[in-house]
């Protein structure tokens, strides 16, 4: 993709959703600032509410806190050395709920204009539901990376 100054998108969403990481989108965002497509890049760490999984039944939720959070803090240092190798300006928030409808308001709080999600570690079912969760959800543009 090679972008002139018409076709520059402003401010780019990449989320991280859970232990995953976001490393394929990342590595796009780094691409395209590269390609000054993108001027400006925000990482949301969308985190699931755990008091309604299974697993407190078995642990304490203190546990299952510490737990995620760790998981999700080493994803979304794997997302940022990516950037941060690649020069890239960017910003991150942590933000909590489910992931669709947490991605869609936050896409739309911070006006973005293109949102770019890694799918490589999901399912090819759960991966087409959370895209047409999104569709659903936003009308901000979604790229999905598998």
């Amino acid at each position: 993709m090679v972008c002139n100054r018409r076709s520059t998108v402003l401010r780019l969403l990449i989320p991280v959703l859970g232990t995953q990481g976001a490393t394929e989108a990342a590595r796009h965002g780094a691409f395209m600032f590269t390609e000054r497509c993108v001027s400006e890049v925000e990482i949301i760490e969308v985190l699931d509410d755990v008091t309604h999984s299974r697993a407190v039944a078995f642990h304490s939720l203190g546990a299952l806190h510490r737990r995620e959070k760790q998981a999700a803090r080493d994803a979304l240092m794997q997302t940022r050395a990516i950037l941060d190798d690649a020069g890239v300006p960017y910003t991150w928030k942590r933000v909590f709920g489910p992931a669709e409808r947490t991605i869609a308001q936050y896409a739309a709080q911070v006006h973005a204009d293109i949102v770019v999600l890694d799918a490589s570690h999901l399912g090819f079912f759960h991966r087409w539901a959370v895209l047409a969760r999104l569709w659903r959800f936003t009308s901000t543009p979604v790229t999905m990376l598998h």
